[in-house]
């Protein structure tokens, strides 16, 4: 059985190894033209092919774009001085309403731009586009600047409007179509230090959030709801409870730290709804750290206003902190299984809750049994600690 289980694996390497082949290398163009080097890109179902002379410094490249619609627009581009997208040097191909497709070049200013016609910072001698089958090739010749032939590149995809291109969706592949390109060693990197980084710190914020304002600080709220109804938990709850928060708030700002540099880093791109619920909670859970310092003697007259601030701004904190988490993942657009790993986490959360919240209620109303037979001298003890009227404070 484990032979068979080993043939029949060496052979879908095989196929892989050679769909592969057929993709990139083994291709063949209708103008019959041969390319010494090729590189499958990451995302996008890309390819990029490539001649490099020497002599004169120039690259003859073919970007390869499968699986593309009548009414998409393609485009393969070089950042010369810069990452990303702002300061591209693009070739585009954009469909004509007869079904041919339309080559030029586009200097990329800004994140609003339209792909106007432009010409680039260097020389484009020859440019045409043509489709194939439901692909898109774009054929160049490029004059190398400064003698170079290490660049960062850039590719994408989007929607035709009304003749003219259209601004290209969000996701996670049209996010992540940047890396690094050499023409002289053939190595084409995914990302590196132009989109690598860039993931990296994304993902690094979600993380951060995730772990503070979605899972320590309602962890956090459960132990001061839960904990403390527990005479042998006094006063360990009230130290746990502020470590756990103190915790969850501080990776927070780092996570909102992150957040802001991203912002910055990344002009153009809005998720206004995701910052602005960041921003808030971010606010709420500084009041929170103000709370702890302006915290009032249990026997206070004006403790229960304090109960309800504390109480008000944690669960506005909780709800806002998961809310948040949910659209984090929508922008990162992760696989599945981190979405569901989340989803998984407040269902165990919320089953531990609703388990301890009745059992909770139960030894309130015991304990309440107890205190009237035993009448004001016994309640007078309870009440000193904090296990009866003080119970449904929220942390």
């Amino acid at each position: 059985m484990g032979k068979i289980l080993n043939f029949l694996f060496c052979i879908l390497i095989s196929n892989l190894i050679l769909s592969s082949a057929q993709d990139c290398s083994s291709y063949s163009f209708t103008n019959n033209a041969i390319y010494a080097t090729c590189v499958s890109l990451p995302v996008q179902n890309s390819h990029l092919h490539w001649n490099y002379r020497p002599t004169n410094g120039t690259v003859d490249v073919a970007y390869r774009h499968t699986g593309v619609s009548t009414s998409q627009w393609v485009a393969w581009a070089l950042n010369v001085d810069g990452r990303g997208m702002v300061g591209a040097q693009a070739l585009v191909a954009l469909p004509n309403s007869n079904g041919s497709v339309q080559a030029y070049t586009s200097s990329v200013t800004g994140y609003g731009t339209a792909l106007q016609q432009s010409p680039l910072s260097f020389d484009v001698p020859a440019i045409r586009a043509e489709r194939v089958n439901g692909d898109v090739v774009i054929y160049a010749t490029l004059v190398l600047p400064s003698g170079r032939t290490s660049f960062n590149q850039v590719w994408q995809m989007g929607p035709v409007s009304n003749g003219a291109p259209s601004a290209h969706a969000l996701g996670s592949e049209n996010r992540n179509s940047v890396g690094t390109v050499d023409f002289v060693t053939g190595l084409a990197g995914d990302g590196g230090g132009v989109g690598g980084s860039l993931l990296h710190r994304r993902n690094t914020h979600g993380v951060l959030n995730a772990v503070s304002w979605g899972v320590l600080m309602p962890m956090g709220a459960m132990v001061a709801r839960y904990l403390k109804v527990f005479k042998v938990a006094h006063p360990a709850w009230f130290y746990i409870h502020v470590a756990c928060q103190a915790t969850a708030y501080g990776v927070g700002v780092a996570g909102w730290g992150t957040g802001l540099k991203l912002g910055s880093d990344s002009e153009g791109i809005k998720y206004t709804t995701h910052r602005n619920i960041g921003i808030t909670l971010f606010v709420l859970g500084t009041l929170q750290v103000f709370a702890l310092l302006l915290r009032l003697k249990p026997d206070h007259k004006y403790r229960i206003y304090w109960n309800i601030y504390h109480a008000g701004v944690g669960y506005a904190v909780i709800s806002l902190g998961i809310t948040n988490v949910f659209k984090g993942l929508d922008i990162l657009d992760p696989e599945k299984k981190w979405k569901h790993a989340y989803i998984g986490v407040l269902i165990s959360l919320a089953a531990i809750a609703a388990i301890l919240e009745a059992f909770t209620w139960f030894i309130v109303f015991n304990r309440k049994k107890e205190e009237k037979q035993q009448g004001p001298a016994g309640n007078g003890a309870y009440a000193s600690n904090g296990y009866g009227h003080g119970h449904s404070q929220a942390a």
